[in-house]
C-alpha cells in the first residue's frame, strides 16, 4: 500500500488533502463493490484459483515495477518471506476461496458475506490473547444471525457449499491481516504490498495448477472483466486503499465495508437479475449493523471516541 498518490497518474489528481481523500473513497466505494459483478463475469472463462491466481500475480508484478522505479530500500529475505505468508493468505487463499463461492452465491450475497471480515478479526485477537470486550462479542453474534439468515435465504446444498467457501475466505482475509499486522514487512508500503499481491498470486497459481484447473474456452467479456480485476480492482484499488490507510482515520478507511455490499447488491440486480428477497434485505442489515458496532468499539478501546 502506499503512503502517498503516485505522481505519474494520466489524469489530473486533485490538490487539495479532500478532494484526495473523497477521490480515493470513491475508488474503494465503487471499485472494490464492482469487483463482485466482474468475478461473476471473469467466472465464464476462468477457474476460480486461476482467476485469482493469475489476476493478482500480473497486478503485483506491475506494483513492484512500479516500486523499483521509486529506488525502495531492498528488502531482506526475512521480509520477503513474511510477505509471501501475508500475501498467501490475504490473497491467495482469501481471494481464491471468494471466486470459488461464487460459482454458485451471488453477487451481493457473497459480498456480504466479506463484510463479516472485522467480525473475524475479533476473534483471531480473542485466541491471540487480547481481551475482548462484552460489546465486541456481542457484534460477533450479531454477525453470527445475519449470516444465519442469509444462508436461510438459499438453503441448497450448492449454495451451502458456496457459503463456507466464501466465509472461510473472510477468515483468511483476516487472518493474514493480523499476521500483517506483527510481523515485519518490507518497510516501503508500495514494494511490500506489490510482493504479497505478486507472492500470493503465484502461489494461487501454482496451487491451480497442481489441482488440475485449467482455462476455459477464452471469450471477450469474462477476458475485459479479469483486465478490469487485475488493473482496476487490485492496482488502482489498492493505491487507493493505502492512501486512506495513511491520510485518514481506520474507521473512514474501513467504511468501504458498508458501502461494498450496497454497490454489489445493487449491480447484482441491476445488470445480472439477482433477485434481491426480504432475507437478504434483513442480513445485510444485520451484518453490516454488527460490522459497526465492531468498528465503533475498537474505537473506543483504542481511546479515539
Amino acid at each position: 500500500m502506499l503512503s502517498r498518490f503516485p505522481d505519474s497518474f494520466p489524469f489530473r489528481l486533485p490538490q487539495s488533502r479532500q478532494g484526495r481523500v473523497a477521490l480515493a473513497l470513491t475508488v474503494v466505494y465503487i471499485v472494490w463493490g464492482s469487483t463482485y459483478l466482474a468475478v461473476h463475469v471473469a467466472l465464464g472463462s476462468f477457474p476460480p484459483l486461476m482467476l485469482s491466481g493469475l489476476r493478482n500475480l500480473f497486478a503485483g508484478i506491475g506494483l513492484f515495477v512500479f516500486a523499483t522505479r521509486r529506488r525502495p530500500a531492498w528488502p531482506t529475505a526475512e521480509e520477503v518471506r513474511n510477505a509471501g505468508l501475508v500475501g498467501t493468505m490475504l490473497v491467495g487463499l482469501s481471494s481464491g476461496m471468494l471466486a470459488y463461492g461464487m460459482r454458485t452465491v451471488g453477487t451481493g450475497t457473497a459480498a456480504v458475506m466479506v463484510a463479516t471480515v472485522p467480525l473475524f478479526a475479533t476473534v483471531i485477537a480473542a485466541v491471540a490473547g487480547r481481551r475482548i470486550g462484552r460489546g465486541e462479542w456481542i457484534a460477533v453474534g450479531l454477525g453470527l444471525v445475519g449470516i444465519g439468515i442469509l444462508s436461510h435465504g438459499d438453503a441448497s446444498a450448492n449454495s451451502a457449499d458456496g457459503s463456507l467457501a466464501i466465509l472461510c475466505g473472510a477468515l483468511f482475509w483476516a487472518g493474514g491481516a493480523h499476521l500483517a499486522g506483527r510481523l515485519k514487512l518490507p518497510s516501503d508500503l508500495f514494494l511490500s504490498t506489490s510482493l504479497q499481491i505478486g507472492l500470493g498470486g503465484a502461489m494461487s497459481t501454482i496451487v491451480a495448477w497442481a489441482s488440475g484447473e485449467r482455462m476455459l474456452d477464452l471469450h471477450f467479456p469474462p477476458i475485459v472483466a479479469f483486465l478490469y480485476l487485475m488493473l482496476v480492482g487490485t492496482m488502482a484499488a489498492y493505491v487507493a486503499y493505502g492512501y486512506l490507510i495513511r491520510h485518514t482515520s481506520p474507521i473512514i478507511a474501513s467504511s468501504c465495508m458498508y458501502v461494498n455490499p450496497v454497490v454489489a447488491v445493487a449491480l447484482g440486480a441491476l445488470l445480472l437479475g439477482e433477485s434481491v428477497t426480504r432475507s437478504t434485505v434483513i442480513a445485510t442489515a444485520v451484518i453490516l449493523a454488527s460490522v459497526g458496532l465492531s468498528f465503533w468499539f475498537d474505537y473506543r478501546r483504542r481511546g479515539l471516541a
